[in-house]
């Protein structure tokens, strides 16, 4: 049987947070879904957090995923929001964690980069190159889903590369990918 595993991708936001899902047989890639939670209607933020954690829990229980791949705040001038942003995406984060998933985090521009060739792509680049790729019908009005999405193809596409990213597995896991770097 070939080697199977799932990966869901989570673009992290107060306002929305996107996510999709693959399922990698082999080599290949197949795409599952994608969605987004969408928080805009609620005011407190600790709501919103509470609701991040609880649908990331969700997509751990009914998919199953075998690694998540999370894009990291990008460094924007607006302090506030980066917090927002950072609280967003460790709340997702502590949920994987909690059921012990390995995660990777991507830079957006690494994500662009891996998805279109481009570092500097649009959203809407990012999503067309994604429908061509996984053959999808049809894009969503909000392409925060395609971002959560582009996140989990990113990781599929830098398999087996050693420095893709901050990875959170564990420490042991840490000194295998670093041998070289560690001094016993």
């Amino acid at each position: 049987m070939a080697n199977e595993k799932i990966i869901l991708g989570i673009d992290p936001g107060t306002t929305i947070m996107g996510f999709g899902l693959i399922k990698v047989i082999g080599k290949k890639m197949e795409f599952i879904q994608m969605n987004e939670l969408l928080l805009k209607k609620y005011d407190d933020p600790y709501i919103k957090l509470k609701l991040i954690f609880e649908r990331t829990i969700e997509l751990i229980d009914t998919y199953h995923p075998d690694e998540i791949a999370i894009e990291a705040p990008f460094f924007g001038k607006n302090v506030q929001s980066m917090l927002k942003l950072g609280r967003a995406q460790g709340v997702a984060m502590a949920a994987g964690l909690s059921r012990q998933i390995p995660i990777t985090e991507y830079l957006p521009k690494k994500i662009k980069m891996a998805i279109t060739g481009n570092g500097n792509a649009s959203k809407e680049q990012v999503a067309k190159m994604l429908q061509s790729v996984l053959g999808l019908k049809s894009l969503p009005k909000n392409l925060d889903s395609t971002d959560g999405l582009a996140a989990a193809v990113c990781h599929f596409y830098n398999e087996g590369r050693i420095e893709v990213g901050k990875s959170y597995s564990g420490w042991d896991a840490f000194v295998k990918q670093n041998e070289k770097r560690v001094k016993k």
